[in-house]
């Protein structure tokens, strides 16, 4: 059998983290991981058993993600968890949401509203306006989906948002 990891981290393979337990999907004791483990017949290398993973699924043995079996001998594992809907999500009702209202860096250059209808709107160096789009949170990561088009995301520890290299607190 190939096994191989489902997910790749390129800034891993480029050197770009200083510890192997922060590499995305690595098998270190306390990761969840992802990999995938094909018959060597059919995938006699890495590359080829990611491609078999999208090109025929059936000859996948196992798919495992986030530590979970997705995929076993070809089929869904039982209790699969549910895939989300491809496509991009409706923006949902965020009143009383703990984390809506302006979040503002630490040099006050950037100040970013997140509102209760899933709309994001940044002010840049007193430019107001500068970037707007929508925005989903899930536990403490929030994906951004600019109206331009482009994707960033951020995310929340001990209550401070860290979002590209800004360092946001919830204003007063």
């Amino acid at each position: 059998m190939t096994i191989v990891p489902a997910v790749l981290d390129a800034a891993a393979l480029a050197g770009g983290r200083s510890r192997r337990s922060d590499y995305i999907a690595t098998l270190t004791p306390g990761n969840k991981t992802d990999f995938l483990v094909v018959p060597d017949e059919s995938a006699p290398d890495a590359p080829t058993a990611v491609s078999t993973l999208f090109s025929h699924p059936d000859q996948v043995r196992a798919l495992i993600a986030d530590g979970k079996p997705v995929l076993w001998n070809g089929d869904d594992a039982p209790e699969r968890p549910t895939a989300p809907k491809p496509g991009i999500p409706a923006s949902p009702d965020l009143t009383g949401h703990p984390r809506v209202g302006v979040w503002i860096d630490e040099t006050d250059f950037l100040h970013q509203e997140l509102q209760a209808d899933g709309r994001y709107d940044e002010t840049r160096g007193g430019r107001p306006h500068a970037y707007q789009g929508r925005f989903w949170i899930d536990g403490d990561r929030i994906d951004y989906l600019d109206d331009l088009g482009f994707w960033a995301y951020g995310e929340w520890k001990n209550d401070v948002l860290h979002h590209a290299h800004y360092i946001l607190r919830l204003g007063s």
